[in-house]
């Protein structure tokens, strides 16, 4: 009897869990052959459900303790409920990562 009701438990769970849509496709993807490693990277992409990011990094103090790199992109989304884009730019360096976007605090 315990055996049956643990198996409604878990088959309750089971369909209870909430489904994810994971059928968002890449309307542009971005990917420079000078990707190999040495001195940096770039990327970006976009999908169709308007969310976007972009990035790119630059060694700094090569071949230094201090070596470092140098990070700057974007990212942005649609939020589903008020569908307003939001679009955030960051840095990210010796100085930690630092946001900006009109809609975050100053």
């Amino acid at each position: 009897m315990k055996l049956i009701i643990a198996l409604f438990a878990l088959v309750a769970v089971a369909v209870a869990a909430p489904v994810q849509d994971n059928s968002q496709t890449v309307v542009v993807k971005e990917t420079p052959l000078d990707n190999i490693g040495i001195d940096g990277y770039q990327f970006g992409y976009e999908l169709s459900n308007g969310e976007s990011r972009e990035e790119s990094a630059q060694l700094v103090n090569a071949g230094t303790e201090n070596e470092s790199l140098a990070v700057q992109g974007s990212f942005s989304y649609v939020d589903p409920a008020t569908n307003v884009r939001y679009t955030v730019n960051y840095i990210a360096d010796e100085n930690g990562f630092q946001p900006q976007g009109a809609h975050l605090p100053a």
